[in-house]
């Protein structure tokens, strides 16, 4: 019997031993909290967990499996903290939402991840949907699809009317009078009642549309949407089960109100003044630009046909803005995040929006910081953002060298997702 315990013991200690370690040797690294490429460097990775991170390139022993990126610039997995997976631009997007069902959503999002993730996005912040949002991100933790690791809002909080209602336009015996449990509040009870029932469902945080939108069928595109006491109730509420606020907006009224009511983000900001840029200093508000959505929507709209009339006459005329104010907001201080509105445009294509905020003077490093430690920082998630020990193992690497060449950022060659390798070329 003693010899069979120690026989045991002798067994687990060389299990243990020689439990199977990944090694990356990485040619070129991005420290995002340094603003610095070091080069010829070793990633150590037990599990789903860096363990350690060591300049040059170590030695496997036996068991090791070894990743070889010496010819690759490596950073932290990326985040794009504004994206839609449920849907991608189309010029039936309108006609859908009468003809498809909930499960037609939920098979598309589908498609999308998988897209997000080869592309080097490992983790996202879904900003609202129909629902479907919550089952995808559901399923993507249980491994049954690939895709990205997604923090959702479910469905977005709007007043009635307003960018996030979801029967604007509808015929009138259609339209009915939607409420909290559909997404739609008037009045400090509704707002609290609407987080609740988001808290129900199982979103992660909460998205507002605190001014009007410009792919909704609504002729506004900028005005306030919520009073402030409303903002603040959303805020209140929200504390209370553990969420973060988003607010889409896009006139400044409405984004002063938000940040006033203490949003953690505001979304787009296309016409942010300068006293507002002041708040989110203040407060230490996020911005989430999205100028590669301004961009593709106002392309869109020169087609025709692509765009109701309604919707066109917006595109045309906000997509121009963004970019511009992105970089004056940059420039004032205010905290940057990176997000794209992703099914705006193609999904996939999230990269180009490194190179926009480069065209606008935001150094390439910093961009990737936005896209990683910042935010990490913006999600509340401190495993995430960085490469470093006992942080999750979200790695990716792309061919050539993003301070040389912004078009690297599209040439995505490796994807870690927790520990797991899903792309390797």
């Amino acid at each position: 019997m003693r010899k069979l315990l120690l026989l045991c013991m002798s067994v687990l200690a060389m299990n243990l031993l020689f439990a199977q370690r990944t090694i990356i040797h990485c040619g070129q690294l991005i420290d995002v909290k340094n603003l610095q490429v070091l080069k010829e460097m070793t990633v150590i990775i037990d599990g789903n967990k860096i363990t350690e991170v060591q300049k040059g390139y170590i030695a496997a022993v036996a068991g090791d499996k070894v990743i070889d990126l010496k010819n690759k610039t490596v950073m932290p997995g990326l985040i794009d903290m504004h994206v839609h997976m449920e849907s991608e631009t189309n010029p039936n997007n309108y006609l859908n939402g009468f003809t498809w069902n909930p499960t037609d959503y939920a098979f598309q999002s589908v498609v999308f991840a998988e897209r997000t993730l080869m592309a080097g996005f490992t983790t996202v912040r879904d900003l609202g949907g129909t629902g479907a949002n919550i089952s995808l991100r559901n399923a993507i933790n249980k491994e049954w699809v690939k895709g990205p690791r997604i923090y959702t809002a479910g469905k977005s909080i709007a007043t009635t009317g307003g960018h996030a209602d979801p029967t604007n336009n509808y015929r009138k015996d259609l339209m009915g009078d939607p409420g909290p449990k559909e997404g739609v509040v008037n009045g400090v009870d509704d707002c609290a009642k609407a987080v609740r029932q988001r808290y129900k469902e199982g979103s992660d945080l909460i998205k507002i549309t605190a001014t009007g939108g410009v792919l909704s069928m609504a002729k506004d595109g900028s005005g306030a949407q919520f009073t402030l006491e409303e903002v603040k109730a959303i805020v209140a509420t929200a504390k209370d089960y553990g969420f973060k606020v988003a607010a889409h907006a896009h006139g400044a009224e409405g984004m002063k109100r938000a940040v006033l009511g203490g949003v953690n983000s505001i979304e787009h900001g296309t016409y942010m003044n300068e006293e507002v840029m002041a708040l989110m200093k203040e407060r230490g508000t996020y911005l989430v630009p999205t100028i590669i959505a301004g961009k593709s929507s106002a392309d869109s709209a020169k087609k025709p046909g692509y765009y109701p009339d309604v919707v066109r006459a917006k595109a045309l005329v906000v997509g121009n803005f963004i970019q511009a104010t992105f970089a004056k907001a940059y420039k004032a201080g205010v905290k940057i995040a990176f997000g794209t509105d992703a099914g705006v445009y193609a999904h996939g294509k999230n990269w180009m929006e490194f190179v926009y905020m480069t065209e606008a003077g935001m150094p390439i490093l910093e961009a990737i910081r936005a896209a990683t430690l910042s935010a990490s920082d913006l999600l509340g998630d401190d495993r995430l953002g960085s490469i470093e020990k006992d942080k999750l193992a979200d790695i990716v690497a792309v061919d050539g060298d993003p301070t040389k060449d912004i078009n690297s950022m599209g040439r995505v060659k490796f994807v870690m997702k927790n520990g797991v390798v899903y792309k390797n070329e």
